[in-house]
């Protein structure tokens, strides 16, 4: 049996939870579909608490916004089936919700961890203010089956995967993290080094819910924050870097005095830089040396800080 898990934070799941109601029906395999709300407001409480009497649709709740590795370990713990399935809240199924479910049953014993694929809609946005997420989106995350295969762990998200219950309870996602990022990265760097294999699969859903330019910008910061953080967590950092994109070109730089020196040009630059991301059609290049930057800074002030 599986189970459909959706963590969500203020977010319009009507369309979402009334297609995959739906589309169960057809499987008796899917036992049960689970909204985890996490520190949600009243208004969209109100709709979840709607969704949950519909057939196999049930609510978690937790008061407080506990966090995305939280909530995750939450429904997990909730869950009454050997198999999870868990999908982003602000997610968009392309065509009929049964053939997305019928890929899942295809190929659910395929690996003890499945990832279906991530995909942007071909068109920007209409608002030049969610550019820059949708820019980063359709060129870095948006993947062919065939490069998400070449390094799987490193193209390994919990936007859209399938698990096995039984791995879950071996390797929870870590709760230290509180802020946005990297809780994916870190799981996937304990399953490589369990040597747990995860598969890659076509069962693409569409990220539609694009924060502002500001806000992503924000958010990167605290992912680069928390990839700072486990850096020096984590006791392999070579298999660690085989991960993270970012920390192999750190550790190709880093000899080369490189780093220095982009920590330096972060310090000095970053409101510029931070106002151009927040314009339309800013250079991906700015954005990755942005990133880039602003680890090579924390890497910096760190060691300056403990000599």
């Amino acid at each position: 049996m599986i189970s459909i898990l959706i963590p969500v934070f203020d977010y319009d799941l009507d369309s979402l939870v009334t297609g995959l109601q739906q589309a169960v029906k057809d499987f008796e395999e899917i036992d049960e579909i689970i909204i985890g709300a996490d520190g949600c407001s009243s208004e969209y409480l109100g709709m979840y608490e709607a969704l949950s009497k519909l057939d196999k649709v049930s609510l978690l709740v937790s008061e407080n916004n506990v966090g995305r590795a939280t909530i995750r370990n939450m429904l997990a713990d909730r869950a009454t089936s050997d198999y999870l399935i868990y999908i982003d809240a602000d997610v968009l199924i392309q065509g009929n919700p049964k053939e997305y479910i019928k890929r899942w049953l295809e190929n659910y014993n395929l690996a003890p961890v499945i990832f279906g694929g991530t995909d942007y809609h071909k068109v920007p946005p209409d608002n030049p203010d969610k550019y820059l997420r949708w820019h980063y989106g359709y060129y870095h995350e948006r993947k062919s089956l065939k490069k998400r295969k070449k390094r799987p762990y490193s193209n390994f998200s919990g936007f859209n995967f399938l698990i096995e219950r039984s791995i879950l309870d071996k390797f929870r996602f870590n709760e230290e993290l509180k802020k946005y990022g990297h809780e994916d990265t870190l799981f996937a760097y304990q399953l490589k080094k369990a040597g747990i294999k995860i598969a890659h699969i076509e069962n693409n859903l569409i990220h539609d819910g694009l924060e502002s330019n500001r806000d992503y910008v924000l958010k990167t910061r605290d992912s680069i924050s928390n990839l700072n953080i486990l850096y020096d967590k984590v006791t392999d950092n070579r298999t660690f870097a085989s991960v993270v994109c970012l920390l192999r070109y750190y550790n190709l730089l880093k000899p080369l005095g490189i780093t220095r020196l982009l920590a330096y040009v972060y310090r000095k630059r970053q409101r510029r830089i931070e106002i151009m991301l927040r314009s339309t059609k800013c250079s991906l290049k700015i954005f990755n040396i942005y990133k880039l930057g602003l680890f090579c800074y924390y890497r910096y002030h760190k060691e300056n800080t403990e000599s």
